[in-house]
């Protein structure tokens, strides 16, 4: 069994304060990592789903994580993942939980430890090269594919039976084996660490609950202005600025990934087309296409369960 981790319970406590999860109005969050004495890392398995947790630290995170489909948000990054997702985040990154929102069951591995993490356990050992230049690489977000994803998802497995210090031997393993491959993808273009957001005074978590309540129906891009007190023409920019993508890209993107959760659970693709507010069957074809590279009955054959 895991150990309990005093931060995850102060952010739990932090979570459950809010009246109503997914309206919640949360402004990025600074979590407070605390690894246990004796220890130089810290292992555990968060379950947020419920709740909207855009949050930061200057810690350095590896997060592996097995699910249907879920929403993947590192600092101005945003994209889906399929069947499991293993990214690096670098000091600093606001992120969303990866779990946020999740009707499917899963399974999530974290391991947080702090920038200098390398120096700290080897100091000076030339055999890290490789691993301390993956963590300066870390501060753009770094998302796992792959042989190498499924590999170190395995690894980070077997972590959990380890004691300290067969834990610290088989991180140390993952991380060369991240370092030496190429399967491998920045998720930012440049340093989104939490300089870029602490300025911003409008509330993510409010865009987020909005877009998860009114996605089947219609997001009104006039409404979600008014409710962060912008007008419309700036809450474009806004968005466009934070997120790189137009506030109408990400309702779709967001629909389509919850009909990729419906597809799996034997819904036909027009009702998954209907029911996630779509209403053109051609354009929700195109479109899924267009994002997933291939059409919805083509996803629901390889990817249902026989």
């Amino acid at each position: 069994m895991m150990t309990c981790f005093c931060s995850v319970l102060t952010v739990i406590k932090i979570l459950l304060s809010l009246s109503e999860p997914i309206e919640a109005t949360v402004q990025i969050q600074k979590e407070q990592v605390i690894i246990d004495p004796g220890q130089s890392f810290k292992l555990f398995s968060p379950s947020l789903k419920e709740y909207f947790y855009w949050h930061y630290y200057p810690e350095v995170e590896l997060i592996f994580i097995e699910g249907l489909t879920g929403i993947r948000h590192v600092g101005q990054h945003i994209s889906s993942f399929m069947d499991s997702d293993l990214v690096l985040i670098g000091p600093n990154i606001p992120h969303l939980n990866f779990d946020y929102g999740l009707t499917s069951e899963y399974r999530q591995i974290v391991v947080q430890m702090k920038e200098n993490f390398p120096g700290d356990v080897l100091s000076g050992a030339a055999e890290l090269a490789s691993i301390e230049q993956l963590f300066k690489q870390a501060k753009f977000g770094i998302l796992f594919k792959g042989s190498v994803k499924t590999k170190a998802g395995q690894l980070l497995k077997e972590m959990e039976a380890l004691n300290s210090f067969g834990r610290l031997l088989k991180l140390l393993e993952i991380f060369q084996l991240l370092a030496l491959s190429d399967e491998r993808e920045l998720l930012n273009d440049q340093d989104t660490s939490v300089s870029l957001y602490l300025k911003d005074k409008v509330r993510m978590g409010t865009i987020y609950g909005y877009i998860h309540n009114n996605y089947h129906e219609y997001a009104d891009v006039n409404e979600i202005a008014s409710r962060v007190g912008l007008s419309t023409s700036a809450f474009c920019r806004y968005f466009k600025r934070q997120t790189k993508m137009t506030f109408t890209d990400f309702v779709n993107q967001y629909r389509i990934n919850q009909a990729k959760t419906m597809l799996l659970k034997d819904v036909t693709v027009t009702e998954a087309c209907y029911n996630v507010g779509f209403q053109s069957l051609s354009y929700f074809n195109k479109l899924f296409n267009k994002l997933e590279g291939s059409g919805p009955l083509e996803f629901k054959k390889r990817f249902s369960k026989v």
